[in-house]
């Protein structure tokens, strides 16, 4: 394996010479930048990160707080943990996995300088780690939103417009009786951002179309999508329209339903919020609010990027949702 001392004597130049090239600590001129450039190609020379990290004061490692919490559904969190990696490595940067759900772990890497920045997931309305991030040296930038963000940069999926357009999605379409089948009541409980706006959109939509509606939260099982949904059909029979918040209850809604008699969509409708792979991985094509995981991981991972390299204030990105109608939807009636 070549040394940096290798690298030095191919291309003429002193090992300080090298490392100044590498870190940009110092002005080099252009053909002797590119005798080492040439050099490091010609011998596949890799900076150990350790020494790299001495050199530049950073790590060019992304600290990524995903919390594997109790009614979380770990197939979606890992689309966004796939989209920080992955965006991370296009801006040669690796990242660092933390999956318990305390401050300590973010303490600790940060007082350590593992890491050059953080991204936290799985963030609540009066998130406990709030004070503790808005401490740090490093830049951090929330998966979620908060209440009060307070100097921190935040981006996410705009909950609160899916919870809005999922309910207009069926007042339009005529239906006047709906319901929210929601997140489990674990994740309710937590008050967990986007389980939170959801249901806050949802129902803002629901009374200005002046549509009676349920909300019910749902236990991630079979068990728990029987009585989510006879919860439903029991308290308000004549609802023929349902969005559904909650990935891995899906399957078992749709199956109550069938076993209660109701066609979908003839009796009722369904949106379902969700990835677009469990939307269409469902016995009927799903009507589906996208969760783009990957994106809202690569948009993450920019703006990290960027207040690394000075400059950017603390902002606030929401993605707008969409709604791609399917097999599950239909005007009432037709």
């Amino acid at each position: 394996m070549a040394t940096i001392e290798d690298v030095a004597k191919a291309a003429g130049v002193s090992a300080s010479t090298v490392s100044y090239v590498l870190s940009g600590k110092r002005s080099i001129s252009a053909p002797t930048r590119r005798r080492v450039e040439h050099a490091i190609a010609t011998l596949g020379y890799r900076p150990h990160a350790g020494a790299r990290a001495l050199a530049s004061s950073r790590t060019n490692v992304i600290g990524l707080m995903a919390p594997l919490r109790s009614g979380v559904d770990v197939s979606v969190i890992m689309q966004f943990v796939t989209g920080v990696a992955t965006h991370a490595r296009d801006v040669d940067h690796d990242v660092l996995l933390l999956t318990q759900d305390d401050a300590g772990g973010i303490e600790r890497v940060a007082a350590g300088s593992m890491v050059d920045a953080i991204i936290v997931m799985d963030v609540e309305a009066d998130d406990p780690r709030l004070p503790v991030l808005q401490a740090l040296r490093q830049p951090t930038v929330l998966i979620g939103l908060p209440r009060d963000p307070a100097g921190l940069s935040c981006v996410d999926l705009d909950f609160e417009a899916v919870g809005r357009l999922g309910a207009r999605r069926l007042v339009d379409d005529g239906h006047r009786e709906v319901a929210l089948i929601g997140s489990p009541p674990e994740v309710l409980d937590r008050h967990t951002s986007y389980a939170d706006r959801v249901v806050r959109g949802f129902r803002r939509a629901c009374t200005d179309a002046g549509v009676p509606y349920d909300v019910v939260p749902c236990e991630p099982t079979p068990d728990g999508a029987r009585r989510a949904v006879d919860a439903v059909l029991d308290g308000a029979p004549q609802t023929t329209g349902l969005v559904v918040h909650n990935e891995r209850a899906l399957p078992h809604v749709l199956a109550r339903l069938a076993e209660r008699g109701r066609d979908v969509p003839g009796d009722v409708a369904v949106v379902a919020i969700c990835p677009t792979d469990v939307a269409l991985a469902q016995r009927i094509p799903l009507t589906s609010i996208d969760i783009p995981g990957e994106l809202i991981g690569g948009v993450a991972v920019d703006m990290v990027v960027a207040r690394l390299g000075g400059g950017q204030p603390a902002e606030t990105r929401l993605i707008a949702p969409e709604l791609t109608p399917r097999a599950s939807t239909a005007p009432r009636g037709a």
